[in-house]
């Protein structure tokens, strides 16, 4: 008898993906990548959403961010987790530190009049690579562990948790907000009356702390598979040149054509500079990676259109809330009238 051979032998082989125990990892790293997304961006709804409250004129856009499908959101978590899971953590570390070098370019170059809407701009655009990053950074922290599944099925208990808390926040805040905010009855919306300007900030540190750690472990994960220095050299060097250039054409991109059509191009240009990139110092396998990253990074800017709108909107968002003025003490003595003298 002829011995079969096992299913693993049948299937094809992805980048970063193995069947059997390794498959399971890769999924549950990418389910916790797009918890993470998701998490970052209810939490952006929530601030925009009271930015708009605080604003009479966008009165629309409240009425956009106040829509909730929640058979939407669950077929936008698992299609995020299913391409963070197949593009493979060598391009996934590609991604983490082209979007870092374009983040650090982008704040050094910020002005004065304009640094809260590109920050939120920034925060925006940075829910794919910020997938990548928590996915290179479990990749390289859990690589070798002994019980690396049952810690990444803890991760993923946490990152689920978390979510669920900002998905139910967000819901609690586009339909009660208003009215509690003005009746004074709400932990939670005068919390957020008095500080949801500070959200941003927040959001901002925590997104520095992630992009670093998985920035950290894109080198780590990228550097192992060369085998001697003359080989990382050859590869970094015209990386860095490629995305130098590529931080400069998009900064004057986006400086002339602002819009969401220009973040598309924008996109566009980033993994096409990749692919051919990888065409001269990578691996064939990679060349899907950067096609399932274009995937990704217009699947996450189709979630966010209302809120990039909002960003190219000047004043956007009001931080004086306009809902709870305290009441002035009435006077016990009308005022005299003006042109009279007192007796």
């Amino acid at each position: 008898m002829f011995p079969l051979p096992s299913l693993p032998s049948w299937l094809p082989g992805l980048p970063g993906l193995e069947w059997g125990s390794s498959l399971l990892d890769a999924l549950l790293q990418g389910l916790i990548g797009a918890c993470g997304v998701s998490f970052l961006s209810s939490l952006l709804k929530v601030y925009f959403f009271v930015g708009c409250v605080n604003d009479p004129e966008r009165s629309l856009e409240k009425e956009r961010l106040q829509v909730q499908w929640a058979a939407l959101e669950t077929l936008h978590l698992a299609g995020l987790a299913l391409l963070l899971t197949v593009v493979g953590s060598r391009v996934a570390a590609l991604v983490v530190l082209e979007f870092s070098l374009r983040a650090v370019s982008t704040l050094l170059s910020l002005g004065k009049g304009s640094q809260g809407t590109q920050k939120l701009q920034l925060y925006l655009l940075s829910q794919y690579s910020l997938g990548c990053g928590l996915t290179c950074g479990l990749s390289f922290l859990q690589e070798a562990a002994p019980h690396r599944t049952l810690n990444l099925l803890l991760g993923l208990g946490l990152a689920a948790l978390l979510r669920a808390g900002a998905q139910r926040l967000r819901r609690h805040v586009c339909c009660l907000y208003e009215l509690h905010s003005s009746q004074h009855y709400c932990g939670v919306c005068l919390g957020l009356l008095a500080g949801a300007h500070h959200l941003p900030r927040l959001l901002g540190r925590a997104l520095a702390v992630a992009l670093a750690v998985g920035d950290l472990a894109a080198v780590a994960l990228i550097n192992q598979d060369f085998l001697s220095t003359s080989e990382a050299v050859r590869f970094w060097t015209p990386l860095t040149i490629c995305y130098t250039l590529l931080v400069i054409y998009m900064q004057e991109e986006q400086r002339l054509r602002p819009g969401v059509q220009s973040h598309v191009q924008t996109v566009l240009v980033r993994m096409g500079g990749l692919l051919v990139l990888l065409l001269t110092v990578g691996r064939w396998l990679d060349l899907l990676g950067v096609l399932v990253s274009l995937l990704g990074e217009l699947w996450c800017l189709a979630g966010v259109r209302t809120l990039l709108d909002l960003c190219q909107i000047q004043d956007f968002p009001s931080q004086r809330p306009s809902v709870s003025s305290p009441r002035q003490p009435l006077s016990s003595a009308p005022a005299p009238p003006q042109g009279t003298d007192p007796s």
